[in-house]
């Protein structure tokens, strides 16, 4: 749930997505929870990331801006980049795409509040497939395969996606009625 604000109020819930290059399922993530949320006043900054540095400036796989276009999302633009240390105090959730993108975000987390103090970190890092219906389900990485990967992740985002705005949503409209 969203954090409060100086006055009490609660402040935009932020997120982050992450998988391992930050072209393939993390960019897809992100277009469409974008397109999901623009209307919604309790989301505020929306980003992705990678744990690996591979293709850092590069633009998202093509595939998957072809499947996020077939499904209207026209308008997602992006530059791949790596999980900085600070995400984990500028975002309320770090949305992992399978159980190694978690265990490495984890393990940073650790070590942040380990060297930082437990301040240093507001983030709930969990799996984005939590919200899908079925605890720890993992997107597979399409980047290897074929585009009916890229299709098959796109469902799952769109699935997680409802499931995130049902679940952590309606506790924010709650908390702000």
């Amino acid at each position: 749930m969203a954090a409060s604000g100086a006055n009490g109020a609660q402040k935009p819930v932020s997120v982050l997505f992450v998988c391992l290059g930050n072209i393939c399922r993390s960019p897809m993530a992100e277009g469409v929870f974008r397109s999901m949320t623009k209307r919604e006043p309790h989301i505020g900054t929306i980003d992705s990331a990678g744990t690996g540095a591979y293709h850092e400036g590069s633009p998202p796989d093509p595939r998957t801006m072809s499947v996020l276009e077939e499904n209207g999302e026209n308008s997602y633009n992006h530059l791949a980049r790596k999980v900085h240390l600070s995400d984990f105090k500028d975002f309320d959730y770090i949305l992992a795409m399978d159980a190694d993108n978690l265990s490495d975000l984890s393990r940073l987390q650790r070590r942040i509040i380990k060297n930082s103090g437990a301040n240093a970190s507001a983030a709930k890092v969990m799996m984005f497939g939590d919200f899908g219906g079925q605890k720890g389900e993992e997107v597979v990485d399409p980047y290897y395969g074929a585009r009916d990967g890229f299709t098959i992740a796109y469902e799952q985002m769109t699935r997680f996606s409802k499931g995130f705005i049902e679940q952590v949503l309606q506790g924010v409209d709650t908390a702000t009625s």
